[in-house]
């Protein structure tokens, strides 16, 4: 499967879209695109790229999914019907991160805030036309180091939720989509877990022994391991994911189905590590010898397994889109200096930096704003520019990262460490 890399620059200035490579790319300059390598004539991607344009999902959801790798879909121009799909998907993770209880004194401490009939009305999405069919668990292994060595066998923390289209939903996607989400690393055994691991086989098939295909530890045992704190504990966040994938494939049997993973962190890899799961055990395998669809939408994602595990991903046909900020280093972790580790599937890249606060470099809201205005300040017109040259670009993206950032800035001392958020906007 091949990377493909499209740059998203990030810096306020404007975001311009290039297909020709520039000899010194900056951070305040224009994005640069890898000239195409195959022989298509122009005329032939113009007439191409003209006939996505007009279509709509219900005939190109297959290729927004990733049938052919994302193959002109991302480069020279982000489709827009990618563009919609992949911020659609980074807002179900972000509902994950909004509705997860990080408050010790209340009852519902490390579990949702909220039921599964009102998450997406009180995340605000409730006109998502999805319905959450089941929330999920998943169980950090114990852990007996300082400083939390003394503290209580480990429990299940939720971590996500399967949520299908409805009805009116499905018909405008084309399909029935079944999409899992995954939020990103918070606790402290969670992180633990991942930064004290090394490769370990996968071993997810007992019938098919794959010793040569390896993952990281920390992630397998997050998502194997299952609760034993109580007599009548969880299963494992992969028992309660694949007896609900399996609940709903045979619910709709009759109908076209897609399965979409989207996680943000640690979220991508147990998204990747499902999607593998699926696919290796054959559970999207129909009577008829098709396969459902198997796609993951992966944001600031790590690396998850080896070399053979990239592979045999690729012959299941399990498709990763990953996106990723070129300057966030999760996305390089692990094997920064030893080449054990290799990502799997298609490279969308996003730029952005900020010396007052570095650890955006990691954020989903921000991932997602930049998604969301990438190509506004790019009119010819200069009437509707500030007065420091800018235009609606800018501003749209100073409003969205504000409004994303907000939580960032409610216990900050000093408002001035984040110098646009004082800045006049028209």
């Amino acid at each position: 499967m091949a990377h493909t890399t499209l740059k998203l620059n990030s810096i306020p200035n404007h975001f311009t879209f290039s297909d020709t490579i520039r000899s010194n790319p900056h951070s305040f300059g224009q994005v640069s695109l890898p000239k195409r390598s195959d022989n298509v004539s122009s005329s032939s991607t113009a007439a191409a790229a003209m006939v996505h344009k007009n279509a709509g999902m219900t005939s190109l959801w297959r290729q927004i999914h990733g049938c052919n790798n994302w193959e002109d879909l991302v480069e020279p121009n982000l489709h827009p019907l990618l563009r919609r799909e992949v911020i659609r998907y980074g807002e179900f993770v972000a509902a994950c991160y909004k509705a997860f209880d990080l408050d010790p004194n209340s009852k519902r401490y490390l579990t949702c805030k909220f039921g599964k009939k009102n998450l997406f009305k009180e995340v605000g999405l409730e006109n998502s036309g999805y319905e959450v069919s089941k929330y999920i668990y998943a169980t950090p292994p114990f852990i007996n180091i300082p400083p939390i060595q003394n503290s209580p066998p480990a429990c299940g923390r939720w971590i996500g939720y399967v949520a299908v289209s409805s009805d009116y939903m499905s018909t405008r996607l084309g399909r029935r989509d079944i999409v899992i989400t995954f939020r990103g690393t918070v606790t402290i055994p969670e992180w633990i877990a991942i930064l004290m691991s090394s490769l370990t086989p996968a071993h997810l098939d007992c019938y098919n022994y794959r010793p040569d295909v390896k993952v990281l530890s920390g992630f397998l045992t997050l998502y194997t391991c299952n609760e034993k704190c109580t007599k009548f504990g969880l299963e494992s966040c992969r028992e309660q994911l694949l007896s609900e994938v399996s609940r709903l494939l045979n619910k709709y049997k009759n109908e076209e189905v897609s399965i979409t993973m989207a996680g943000h962190s640690m979220g991508s890899a147990l998204g990747v590590l499902l999607a593998y799961d699926i696919a290796e055990l054959g559970l999207n395998k129909r009577t008829n010898k098709e396969a459902v669809p198997i796609s993951v939408f992966s944001f600031g994602g790590p690396k998850v397994g080896n070399l053979n595990f990239k592979q045999r991903c690729e012959e299941l046909g399990v498709k990763v889109l990953r996106i990723v900020n070129v300057n966030d280093p999760i996305t390089k972790m692990p094997g920064v200096l030893f080449n054990s580790y290799e990502h799997v599937g298609v490279e969308l890249v996003l730029e952005f930096f900020n010396m007052q606060n570095p650890s955006w470099v990691h954020d989903l809201e921000t991932y997602i704003s930049l998604l969301r205005y990438p190509e506004d300040d790019d009119d010819s017109d200069n009437s509707d520019r500030d007065d420091d040259g800018y235009g609606s670009g800018r501003r749209k993206i100073i409003i969205v990262i504000n409004k994303a950032m907000e939580f960032l800035c409610t216990n900050a001392q000093n408002l001035n460490m984040f110098p646009w958020r004082n800045q006049r906007i028209a």
